[in-house]
């Protein structure tokens, strides 16, 4: 089967206005109020009906362009488009990054749109709902906001970084990952828990914060957040040289990366539930 793969840059056109859309959708819905729809792995992890509004819109757009790709979202799953083989192309959505944010009205949560090209995250794009901040990544072309190149933090000592992450929702997982935290905050500048795994991507991609770390991500939370990270120069993996992925995501400056790694392994930052 011969094929031509579509540029990331034409993949990112798409993604951005898309996303764009999505995101108005969002900030309109919460403007009229949200609520509770449904409910996931525990009963605070939330759905709201703007939640699975917004990725049926960002499915029918991308359907209405690019009808022969895959779809993978984090409310209605895979399969949302059947041709993923046939073109080569995989879209990874999360209408809402950052549900229980987006319920409280704390504008800090975001639409998360990526594109893959057999299996390697070419292009994407994360959304602030509230405030319309916009970052973008295209594998090889550099990571950017509001047209500026972004470069992760210069920082080379652990002890004066300061550290994203985040908390899962079951109970016992949290137990373990607050016991990580009360390891690890003595070696660090400080802890930020910001709630919502792409935006924390993004802010360490312009050293807004030092490096990121977090159990539990999926793969709508990681593909575009990572992507503009890993274009932004930090170091996206997991422990012991493995993937970033759902045991364990490391986002860090080269000079952080082995220090931060290394107490996180210590401290099984992996492990538990």
């Amino acid at each position: 089967m011969t094929r031509s793969a579509p540029a990331p840059a034409e993949l990112l056109t798409i993604a951005i206005e898309v996303a764009r859309q999505a995101a108005a959708t969002a900030h309109r819905m919460r403007a009229e109020g949200v609520s509770v729809a449904a409910t996931k792995s525990t009963v605070t992890d939330v759905v709201t009906a703007a939640d699975r509004a917004v990725e049926r819109q960002v499915l029918d757009a991308l359907h209405r362009v690019r009808p022969d790709d895959a779809v993978l979202g984090e409310e209605y799953g895979a399969g949302a488009a059947d041709g993923g083989a046939a073109s080569g192309v995989r879209w990874i959505i999360d209408p809402i990054d950052g549900t229980v944010n987006y319920l409280y009205g704390v504008p800090y949560c975001a639409v998360s749109l990526a594109a893959e090209v057999d299996g390697e995250v070419v292009a994407g794009v994360v959304r602030n709902v509230f405030t319309g901040e916009e970052w973008t990544a295209t594998a090889g072309g550099g990571a950017w906001r509001d047209g500026r190149r972004l470069s992760c933090s210069t920082e080379v000592d652990l002890g004066q970084a300061l550290v994203a992450t985040g908390f899962g929702y079951d109970p016992a997982r949290r137990s373990h990952q607050a016991r990580v935290i009360a390891e690890l905050i003595p070696h660090v500048r400080d802890i930020r828990r910001l709630g919502a795994a792409a935006l924390d991507l993004c802010l360490a991609a312009e050293g807004r914060v030092d490096a990121y770390y977090e159990k539990g991500l999926a793969a709508w939370d990681l593909a575009a957040g990572g992507l503009v990270a890993a274009e932004a120069g930090l170091r996206v993996a997991g422990l012991g040289g493995l993937p970033a992925g759902p045991d364990l995501v490391i986002a860090a400056p080269p000079a952080l990366f082995a220090p931060l790694h290394d107490r996180l392994a210590d401290l099984d930052a992996s492990g538990g539930p």
